[in-house]
């Protein structure tokens, strides 16, 4: 079974994308914010990551750029979900950039696309 590790400060996107993957045959875990999400990714190996861009704490775009480069995880395919504008440009390796709210269909598309 595939692991996505779902990062977002917001608790009903959280709950959302963890029943819409549970519902479509993927393992999530869901982090709160970065450091969380850190601590998750050390204890353990993820197959997709999908990120938010405005959390407190350390902002997805940070994030994002420590885990471009760590040697070990830089490979695995992140898609931003964020409510901000022009949020494609932020992260331009993301393998997808989706606005919330966004089209669950469109989304399972993007993830299945990625972890075939």
């Amino acid at each position: 079974m595939k692991k996505i590790l779902i990062i977002d400060d917001d608790p009903t996107i959280r709950k959302y994308l963890t029943n819409l993957f549970k519902d479509n045959g993927y393992a999530p875990t869901v982090a709160e914010n970065a450091g969380q999400a850190w601590d998750l990714l050390s204890a353990d190996s993820f197959d997709l990551i999908t990120l938010d861009l405005d959390m407190p704490g350390e902002w997805g775009t940070r994030f994002f750029s420590k885990l471009d480069q760590d040697k070990d995880k830089k490979n695995i395919p992140v898609i931003v979900i964020s409510g901000m504008s022009d949020n494609e440009y932020a992260i331009p390796k993301a393998v997808a950039s989706l606005t919330k709210p966004f089209d669950q269909k469109k989304l399972l598309k993007i993830v299945r696309d990625v972890l075939k």
